[in-house]
C-alpha cells in the first residue's frame, strides 16, 4: 500500500526522503538549527527543492555548517565560495551567512543555546496546526512575524517572515503535515 504524504513532496525521492525523515520533526540541536537557518536563508527567492538538491555541496562548502568556523570567514574564503558552482553564488547571502553565524553565537551566549532562544517563541513545544490540505498551510504566521522581527533586531540577515516560517516547519517548531499524511497518522 502506497504511503500518503503531504502533496508538496511528491516531486521525487529526494523530496520524499526529506519529508519522511526530517520535515516537521522537532530539532533542538544548535548545529542542526543553524544548518536549517542557513539553508533557509539561501532559499529566499528560490525553491526549497533547489536548496535541498545542493545541500551536500553547501555542507562541504560551509565546513559542515560549523558556525564557529563560519563566523571567522574572511575575504579569501568568501571569494572561494563565490567560485563554488555547487552552491548558490550570491555574495549577499554568503556574507549574510558569515554575519548570521556571528549573531548566532551572540544569541547562544545570551541564552545558553540558540535552541532555548528560538523554541521560546513557541513555548518549547511544536505548534500543531492540523491543516486539512496544502491550501490550509500559511506562508507566514503571527509568530513567524514576531520571530523574524526579533532576529532582524539582533542583526540577522535574510530572515523575513516567510523564510522564518519555512525554518519553523523544517525544524518541527510547527507541525504542518496534512491530516491524511502518514506521518500525521503515526503521531
Amino acid at each position: 500500500m502506497e504511503k500518503i504524504r503531504c502533496g508538496w513532496c511528491e516531486k521525487d525521492d529526494l523530496y520524499r526522503k526529506y519529508h519522511d525523515e526530517e520535515w516537521g520533526s522537532p530539532v533542538y540541536d544548535d548545529q542542526k538549527i543553524f544548518e536549517f537557518l542557513i539553508l533557509e536563508s539561501f532559499q529566499a527567492g528560490l525553491s526549497w527543492y533547489t536548496i535541498l538538491s545542493k545541500r551536500e555541496y553547501f555542507t562541504k562548502a560551509f565546513d559542515g555548517f560549523d558556525y564557529k568556523k563560519i563566523a571567522k570567514y574572511e575575504d579569501k574564503k568568501i571569494e572561494e565560495l563565490m567560485q563554488n558552482s555547487g552552491i548558490i553564488r550570491n555574495r549577499l547571502k554568503i556574507l549574510a551567512t558569515v554575519n548570521n553565524a556571528q549573531k548566532f553565537m551572540e544569541v547562544r551566549k545570551e541564552f545558553g543555546t540558540f535552541s532555548k532562544y528560538i523554541w521560546g517563541f513557541v513555548g518549547g513545544e511544536p505548534i500543531d496546526n492540523r491543516p486539512k490540505s496544502l491550501k490550509d498551510i500559511p506562508a507566514t504566521t503571527e509568530i513567524s512575524d514576531i520571530l523574524s522581527k526579533d532576529l532582524k533586531k539582533r542583526g540577522f540577515k535574510f530572515m523575513g517572515s516567510t523564510v522564518v516560517y519555512g525554518h519553523m516547519q523544517a525544524t518541527g517548531m510547527v507541525n504542518d503535515h496534512i491530516e491524511n499524511c502518514f506521518l500525521r497518522l503515526q503521531s
